[in-house]
């Protein structure tokens, strides 16, 4: 599985050099953080579909990016990670001692579209995005996994701070196909809204 991400990688970073705009852009490096609300799972399992049947702490999350700057418009590869401690499975709570959480590996081709308010140094921008992710459930007893299509948008402003730096606030909604973990025969829905702070640095 891992090398269907690094192969998932390779080709957007092929893509986003070779794209005609590359060269009339500017290169950038991205790193944003901040608070992971995922809601709670619906599981499908033969046929049958349970609302709510896991329900989630509130986590963190972290993203790197490597994109190009066309001014109106930007696009980036980008690295994400999600973890999110389970509170309850079919409404009754999970011990403390069973440490049991979800986390989440994002392999993401994310485009923006921005509109810089003239003299206040504030972009807002529109954001969407698809690729891949890893989704990971843990506990004391062991761990099992599955891979699912990824998308996401949102919005958000950046306000620059000097002529290579601007610091981003923004949200996204986050989300997957529905995920099999370890072939189990139940399908876990994916889906956070994510509230982000960081900081983008041109060359």
């Amino acid at each position: 599985m891992k090398k269907k991400f690094v192969g998932f990688i390779a080709a957007l970073m092929v893509f986003l050099v070779s794209a005609p705009f590359a060269e009339a852009s500017e290169p950038y490096v991205s790193l944003t953080g901040g608070m992971g609300f995922l809601t709670d799972s619906e599981v499908e399992s033969g046929g049958v579909t349970i609302d709510d049947a896991l329900e989630y702490n509130s986590g963190f999350v972290v993203n790197g990016a490597i994109g190009f700057d066309g001014g109106m418009y930007r696009v980036e590869a980008a690295v994400g990670y999600q973890r999110n401690g389970i509170d309850k499975v079919y409404s009754i709570p999970v011990p403390d001692d069973w440490d049991a959480n979800v986390s989440i590996w994002s392999f993401m081709a994310n485009g923006y579209l921005e509109t810089e308010m003239e003299g206040a140094g504030v972009v807002p921008y529109l954001m969407a995005g698809i690729g891949m992710a890893n989704v990971t459930y843990d506990d004391t007893f062991g761990s099992s996994d599955d891979s699912a299509f990824a998308y996401q948008f949102g919005a958000g402003i950046g306000v620059e701070v000097s002529e290579n730096v601007m610091l981003d606030l923004g949200y996204r909604y986050f989300a997957t196909a529905d995920v099999d973990p370890d072939d189990l025969g139940m399908e876990f829905s994916i889906a956070s809204h994510n509230v982000l702070a960081g900081v983008r640095i041109g060359f």
